[in-house]
């Protein structure tokens, strides 16, 4: 999801209602160009949270922050995922899984609050992309640490320790190069004068018979790409945890995690990487 809110005023926006009704907030703030969005929305806002989050903008809109503030709310529910994951135990992860929704459902209401305003702007944009990118980079890494267990073994036995710390900071690279990939694929348009991409599924088609696109179609079945999300690595973090508990054997599931997480993340954006090259967006 992105956020397109930006907290000056532009002397031309609309005049609206200071306390708007559900339905004057709803046309306004989640309009069919928003909730049809495919390549921007997670699907936890497709499934429930955009049907949620304009009563916490109706909320929100009769207060004084600005949409900008919203994300500020949104970065730190995102940061709090990451830290919870270093608690010990089963808890840091349930709690993980509670703020990376959160931080979803923030998400879908600091753009709600910029277009019932009129202040959707670059750097509401800027703070969103800002807020993701650090999210799941710190998520990553801390899915590491976790691994590592108690910090004390970077002195007791620093081979296993920083061995796993770098695993999560590999793996936090290149959750953050593969999201760089996409906005790459903008930034290159925007160098090269064309139009911005719409948000829907024709723009990255692929020849029906060529290489590329038959293999995407056949990770449709096995979609592990999608999982470097701030959602998907809390509920994985949250299931390796209990495998822990299960095997009776400490760190067990968390280990297993970031040593599967990493040559998957890294064929990943080399999948990614391919796909753009292949796909219609590079091209007029």
């Amino acid at each position: 999801m992105n956020s397109d809110d930006n907290a000056a005023r532009r002397p031309d926006r609309p005049a609206r209602p200071a306390r708007p009704t559900l339905n004057e907030l709803r046309a306004v703030a989640q309009p069919p160009e928003v909730r049809s969005r495919k390549n921007a929305e997670h699907w936890t806002a497709d499934l429930y949270l955009r049907h949620m989050s304009i009563y916490f903008t109706m909320l929100l809109v009769r207060t004084r922050i600005s949409a900008n503030g919203v994300t500020g709310l949104m970065i730190a529910a995102g940061w709090a995922v990451a830290a919870a994951l270093l608690i010990p135990g089963i808890w840091g992860p349930i709690l993980a899984v509670v703020f990376c929704q959160l931080q979803m459902y923030i998400d879908c209401c600091d753009g709600e609050v910029a277009r019932w305003r009129g202040t959707s702007g670059p750097k509401g944009v800027f703070l969103d992309k800002v807020g993701h990118y650090t999210t799941e980079g710190f998520v990553g890494l801390a899915i590491g640490l976790r691994a590592v267990g108690d910090l004390g073994r970077f002195s007791t036995d620093p081979a296993t320790a920083f061995g796993y710390a770098f695993a999560g900071a590999l793996l936090a690279f290149f959750i953050v190069l593969n999201k760089a990939l996409n906005d790459m694929v903008h930034v290159s348009r925007a160098f090269a004068g064309l139009e911005r991409l719409p948000d829907k599924a024709e723009a990255t088609s692929f020849g029906r018979r060529s290489v590329v696109a038959l293999l995407r179609s056949a990770a449709r079945f096995v979609p592990f790409h999608r999982i470097y999300h701030s959602v998907e690595l809390a509920l994985l973090t949250l299931a390796a945890a209990i495998a822990t508990l299960i095997s009776g054997v400490p760190l067990a599931g968390e280990r297993v995690l970031v040593l599967a997480l990493v040559p998957l993340v890294i064929l990943a954006t080399i999948g990614h990487f391919i796909t753009i090259v292949a796909s219609s967006r590079l091209t007029k």
